[in-house]
């Protein structure tokens, strides 16, 4: 079954026929048994997944799906073990049929940072760029969102949205496995773009904002949260090499150097709705996610810092408006 017949003609709805049609082509290509070296893997665990129907399902205040009642013919253990198979889970949490997937990331609570701030998602469409499994864009849908576009590179990430949808068969929610750069260019087309943990790991700033004020439609609304530097000064921060053991960080800016490039690049309405230093409580390693995780990055005597020295994240939230 392809799990994306009803994005086409959604597609195309959107006035995207043509990238409708070039990813008619392409996703099969990058999501072939033998394109990645775990896709087999991934593959026979779908497979194994019970065919359960949930009873309940919650995705506005918290993604649940399903009561452990649920559980006919697997026990949990079991599909604990089979959810393991997409290890690592950094993003949610999510509860499946009573099993708890304590992901890496309580990325719940950006989302109670970000909502109350943003224009209302009821009847939108929405762009959700760099969304890993799914987790935020579920939540939009509860939030009342009509569709729901994510994209995201890595594969596991996409197996693990295929694998909610499996029980929640949302036919207006999707996960491409593309990045940004994948995208036509000027689509114009959408009510809202997210932009969450993306901007400081582009090489080209400034390109990248143009990029997401290229998919909103006139008078949309950009949602862009990232690592900040904290001064008043308009200025940004360049790591020498790495910044949190990350390899690929560029530019982290001040809020009014942020606020300028977003002014530059044609957007109106710039607001910076929230600031927030990242806790070992909020990013840590789980038994779903068992690698190395923030702790592991920040200095061991002094958490204000880095393991490299430099100021631990501090991530922001802004609004804008594409006019």
């Amino acid at each position: 079954m392809n799990p994306y017949a009803a994005l086409f003609p959604q597609l195309d709805a959107l006035g995207l026929h043509t990238w409708s049609q070039q990813l008619q082509q392409t996703l099969p290509v990058i999501l072939a048994l033998d394109g990645h070296g775990k896709m087999a893997v991934w593959h026979e665990a779908m497979q194994q997944l019970p065919s359960l129907t949930p009873s309940q399902i919650e995705i506005r205040e918290r993604v649940v799906i399903g009561r452990a009642e649920d559980l006919e013919s697997v026990s949990p253990q079991a599909l604990t073990a089979q959810l393991m198979a997409f290890h690592p889970w950094r993003k949610g949490p999510y509860t499946l049929f009573g099993v708890q997937i304590d992901t890496e990331w309580r990325s719940d609570w950006k989302w109670e940072r970000v909502v109350p701030h943003i224009q209302s998602l009821a009847g939108r469409t929405v762009l959700d760029i760099g969304c890993g499994n799914g987790y935020h864009g579920w939540r939009m849908r509860g939030e009342g969102a009509e569709l729901v576009l994510g994209i995201d590179p890595t594969l596991v990430s996409v197996l693990q949205f295929q694998v909610m949808q499996r029980y929640l068969n949302d036919p207006q929610h999707h996960v491409l496995p593309i990045g940004i750069e994948d995208l036509p260019t000027e689509m114009a087309c959408f009510d809202s773009v997210f932009s969450m943990g993306v901007l400081y790991h582009r090489r080209s700033l400034l390109d990248h904002l143009l990029e997401l004020k290229g998919c909103l439609r006139p008078g949309g609304e950009l949602i862009l949260e990232t690592l900040i530097v904290e001064t008043e000064q308009t200025t940004f921060f360049m790591p020498e090499g790495r910044y949190a053991r990350m390899r690929n960080v560029w530019f982290l800016p001040s809020i009014a150097a942020l606020t300028l490039w977003l002014q530059r690049c044609g957007f109106t309405d710039i607001v910076c709705v929230d600031t927030n230093r990242t806790s070992t409580a909020e990013q840590r390693p789980t038994a779903w996610m068992t690698f190395e995780s923030l702790a592991d990055f920040l200095d061991p005597h002094d958490s204000s810092k880095t393991i490299e020295g430099y100021p631990a994240p501090v991530r922001a939230i802004f609004t804008a408006t594409r006019p």
